[in-house]
C-alpha cells in the first residue's frame, strides 16, 4: 500500500508531483494529484474511452467538495487559478493512500472524512464515495460528533477530446434531466450522455461557468494551459442521520444503491491480481498490479496501451512489452489475443505502428515493431509451446513478412545483398528513437540501424526453428543460409574495435560512432550473433557511459549532441528526448544481456537486483505504483514523459522474473 501522511498531502509541491491512476480495462481512466488539484488536461474523474482502446473523451473533470458543519463551510477541493490555489482543502487532508485504489482522507473539527475513488472494471464508470467518522471512541461506531451536517458536491463537466481544452462557450446544452436518485446531461449531440447516480436528499440547477483553472504541467511542456469548466448542478447530502454519501458518474444508467457492492467486487478482482503475482517479492508484485492497466479491450480482443495519460495502442511498444504484461504473469490467453489482433492488421508485411486516436486507419510507419512482433511469438512459445497456435495463426503471416521485407515494402525496408536489413527514407523516423519536430527528424538513422540488424537476425533464427517444428525443409534452409550471411556481414561492419562497441548505423560507407543503447539488443535478444567476447566489451561500454539508477541513457554524456535534461517546449523536449533521456524501459534488455553474458551466475543476478532497487523508491513518485517513461539523464534523474509507461513496468518486470528470480 502506498501511503502519504499529512505533511506530503499538506505540501503543495510535494502533493502535485505525486499522481494517481485508475483504469477501465478500456482505454478511459480516472486520474489527478494526490490532493485532487488537476495539473494536466488529461486529469479528470472520468475519461472515457468511447471507441475502446480510443476515442477518449474527458467528461468529467472533478467534484468541487463543500462540508456544511453547523453553518461553516469547509471545502475539501483544490485548484490553481492564475496566482492562486483556491479552495486549499488539502490544508484539512490528512492522507492518501492507494488501497487498492485511491483513498483521501480529511478532518475538519472532529470529523473524519475518507473519500474513495474507483473505475468499474469493462465500463466507463467511477464511483466517489464519502464516509464520515468521529474520533476516539466514536471511530468505531462511524459515528460523527455533530449532528448538524451537510456535503455539497458540485460536478465539474468538460466533454472534450482528452487532448484538448473547453472555454465557455453558448453552444453547451445545458438542460439536465433527472429522476430518483439520477440526473442524466448531453451538453454535446455528438458525445455520450453522462449520468449522475446519487443519493443525495437535494439536486438544485446552477448553470454555472468556473473559469481560469491552470495546468502547470501544460504549461511547463509549453501547450496551452488554461480552462474553463461548466457546473450543471449541486447536490446536496444531508448526513445528520447517516455517515455515506456516493456519487457514480457513467456513461451508463447505474443504481447507486449498488455503489457498496461494486467496491467490494472491485476490492476482490485486483486481490486476484496481486495473488497471481509471479513471485511474493515486493517489486514483483507492485508491477504486477500495475502491468494489469495497460491491458486492454480492442473490439473482441486485446491489445496494449503504451502510456498514460496521452498514448493509444503502439505495435512497438505492444511487442516488446507483451511478454511483461502478459507471460510472465500467465495471462496466455491475452497474449493470443494480442498476437492474433495484431497479426489481422499486418499490411504488406508492417505491423502497424499506431492506432490513431480517433479509430481512424492504424499507422504504417515503423521498421522495428513487426520485427518485435517475431520475438513476442518466440517467447510465448517459451511459455506455454503452443506451436499449433502458432501454426494455425501467425506462421503464414510471419513467412509473408519475410518475403516482402526480401523484396521491398514502404520506406525503403529492405534486404541488401549483405542480407542486412535497410530501411530510410528522407524525412521518416522508423526505429523507436523516433522524435519529429514538423520537418526536422532528430534521429533519422537512414539505413542499416544496429538494433535492426539484431532484430532481422533474430527473427530469422525464430523462423528458421519454427520451419523445422512444421517439417518446412525448404524455408528452414532458406532462413538458416539467410541469418548465416546477416551475421557474417554484421560483425564485419558494425564492429567499433576504438570503442570496443557497435557501430549505431551504418549508411554505405557511413558509420555513425555515437555510443547508444541500441547495440544492447544484439546481446539480449535470444540469438545473438556477438561472440562471448564482443558481447561482454559492448556491456562495459553501455554500463560505463548509458547505465543510471532508472535505465539507460539515449546517448552518452561525452557526445557533444548529449542533452542532460527534458524540459521546455515540445521543441525543446524532442531535441532532447533520444540525445541523453534516459528510457526505464532499457534496463529490462541490458539486465538480461549482462546476465547472458556472465552465464546466469549467482554474481550476476545479485548485482541485476541491485539495479533494479532504485524502481521501489520510484513507485513512491511520479505516477504512483507505475514506472515512468523516462527520466532526466544527469543526477538526479527526475522522472518525466507519461507517468505510467507499459514497456517501463514490463520490462523491469520481465527482467525480474525470467532474469534474476
Amino acid at each position: 500500500m502506498i501511503h502519504f501522511d499529512q505533511e506530503v498531502c499538506g505540501d503543495p509541491v510535494a502533493a502535485l508531483a505525486r499522481e494517481w491512476l485508475e483504469t477501465n480495462g478500456l482505454g478511459g481512466f480516472s486520474s489527478s494529484t494526490i490532493t485532487g488539484l488537476n495539473t494536466r488536461r488529461y486529469h479528470g474523474l472520468l475519461v472515457a474511452a468511447t471507441k475502446p482502446p480510443v476515442g477518449r473523451i474527458l467528461l468529467l473533470s472533478k467534484l468541487e467538495e463543500t462540508l456544511v458543519l453547523n453553518g461553516r463551510r469547509y471545502d475539501l477541493s483544490a485548484n490553481q487559478y492564475p496566482g492562486i490555489i483556491h479552495p486549499q482543502g488539502y490544508k484539512y487532508q490528512t492522507g492518501f493512500r492507494l488501497d487498492p485504489f485511491p483513498v483521501f482522507t480529511y478532518e475538519v473539527e472532529g470529523i473524519l472524512i475518507e473519500k474513495f475513488v474507483f473505475m468499474l472494471y469493462g465500463e466507463n464508470t467511477t464511483v466517489i464515495q464519502y464516509e464520515l467518522r468521529g474520533k476516539g471512541d466514536d471511530a468505531a461506531n462511524h459515528q460523527p460528533t455533530t449532528a448538524n451536517c451537510f456535503l455539497e458536491l458540485r460536478p465539474l463537466i468538460a466533454f472534450r477530446d482528452y487532448h484538448n481544452l473547453v472555454h465557455e462557450n453558448a453552444a453547451l446544452n445545458s438542460q439536465i434531466e433527472t429522476d430518483e436518485a439520477l440526473a442524466v446531461i448531453k451538453p454535446d449531440k455528438d458525445l455520450p450522455a453522462l449520468y449522475f447516480a446519487h443519493d443525495a436528499e437535494e439536486l438544485a440547477e446552477t448553470s454555472f461557468w468556473y473559469r481560469n483553472f491552470e495546468y502547470r504541467e501544460e504549461r511547463a511542456r509549453g501547450f496551452d494551459f488554461t480552462e474553463d469548466l461548466f457546473n450543471p448542478f449541486v447536490l446536496k447530502f444531508n448526513l445528520n442521520r447517516r455517515t455515506e454519501a456516493s456519487i457514480i458518474a457513467s456513461t451508463e444508467r447505474r443504481d447507486v444503491r449498488q455503489a457498496h457492492t461494486y467496491r467490494q467486487e472491485e476490492i476482490e478482482r485486483r486481490r486476484r491480481i496481486v495473488e497471481s503475482a509471479p513471485s511474493r517479492d515486493e517489486l514483483v508484485t507492485a508491477l504486477t498490479v500495475a502491468s494489469d492497466q495497460y491491458l486492454v479491450a480492442r473490439g473482441l480482443e486485446k491489445t496494449v496501451i503504451a502510456g498514460y495519460h496521452w498514448f493509444s495502442d503502439w505495435g512497438r511498444d505492444t511487442m516488446i512489452a507483451l511478454p511483461g504484461l502478459a507471460l510472465v504473469r500467465g495471462r496466455f490467453d491475452v497474449a493470443r489475443s494480442i498476437l492474433s489482433e495484431f497479426a489481422r492488421h499486418v499490411d504488406r508485411g508492417m505491423l502497424p505502428n499506431r492506432f490513431p486516436d480517433a479509430g481512424e486507419t492504424p499507422e504504417y510507419n515503423t521498421v522495428d515493431a513487426t520485427l518485435w512482433f517475431f520475438e513476442a511469438a518466440r517467447s510465448l512459445l517459451f511459455y506455454t509451446n503452443d506451436y499449433e497456435f502458432v501454426r494455425a495463426s501467425l506462421y503464414e503471416v510471419l513467412k509473408d513478412i519475410i518475403r516482402w521485407h526480401v523484396r521491398g515494402t514502404r520506406y525503403g525496408i529492405q534486404v541488401c545483398e549483405d542480407g542486412l536489413l535497410s530501411a530510410g527514407e528522407t524525412g521518416v523516423q522508423l526505429t523507436w528513437m523516433d522524435a519529429k519536430v514538423g520537418d526536422w527528424v532528430v534521429t533519422p538513422r537512414q539505413g542499416k540501424p544496429v538494433e535492426i540488424q539484431a532484430l532481422w537476425y533474430n527473427a530469422l533464427k525464430i523462423m528458421e526453428e519454427l520451419a523445422a517444428k512444421f517439417s518446412d525443409a525448404t524455408n528452414q534452409t532458406l532462413y538458416r543460409e539467410m541469418a548465416e550471411r546477416a551475421r557474417m556481414s554484421f560483425n564485419s561492419l558494425f564492429w567499433n574495435e576504438d570503442a570496443a562497441s557497435l557501430f549505431d548505423v551504418v549508411d554505405g560507407d557511413v558509420r555513425d560512432a555515437s555510443i547508444r543503447p541500441n547495440q544492447i539488443f544484439a546481446v539480449s535478444l535470444h540469438h545473438s550473433m556477438l561472440s562471448r567476447e564482443r558481447a561482454r566489451r559492448v556491456l562495459e561500454t553501455v554500463e560505463n557511459d548509458l547505465l543510471t539508477p532508472y535505465g539507460l541513457r539515449s546517448l552518452s554524456p561525452q557526445d557533444p549532441a548529449y542533452r542532460p535534461r527534458y524540459e521546455g517546449d515540445s521543441l525543446a523536449r524532442d531535441g532532447a528526448y533520444h540525445q541523453g533521456t534516459v528510457w526505464a524501459w532499457l534496463m529490462g534488455p541490458f539486465i538480461t544481456a549482462y546476465i547472458k553474458a556472465h552465464d546466469e551466475s549467482v554474481e550476476a543476478k545479485e548485482r541485476a537486483r541491485a539495479w533494479l532497487a532504485p524502481f521501489h523508491t520510484h513507485l513512491n513518485e511520479a505516477g504512483l505504483g507505475h514506472i515512468s517513461e523516462i527520466f532526466n539523464g544527469d543526477a538526479p534523474h527526475a522522472p518525466n514523459g507519461c507517468i505510467a509507461q507499459a514497456w517501463s513496468v514490463a520490462e523491469v518486470l520481465r527482467a525480474a522474473v525470467e532474469d534474476i528470480r
